[in-house]
């Protein structure tokens, strides 16, 4: 199963999470929504990763261009 976006994967997250907070988990669904909560955490981790790698790439780029001004 792909991961939406990332306000997708957010409301998708957050509304398993709701459903565990209300009781709404079988234990028959509990391994899958845990499966598929994990997949989703792992992915925003991913993209929140190379965000930051881009900011701190392009941060000195950045700096340099306000120091000329």
């Amino acid at each position: 199963m792909t991961i939406g976006s990332w306000n997708e994967a957010s409301d998708e997250l957050n509304a398993i999470v709701a459903s565990f907070d209300q009781g709404e988990v079988s234990v028959d669904d509990l391994f899958v929504k845990l499966e598929r909560a994990t997949e989703i955490i792992e992915s925003l981790e991913a993209r929140l990763d190379a965000t930051k790698a881009k900011v701190e790439e392009l941060a000195p780029r950045i700096s340099r261009v306000a120091d000329d001004q």
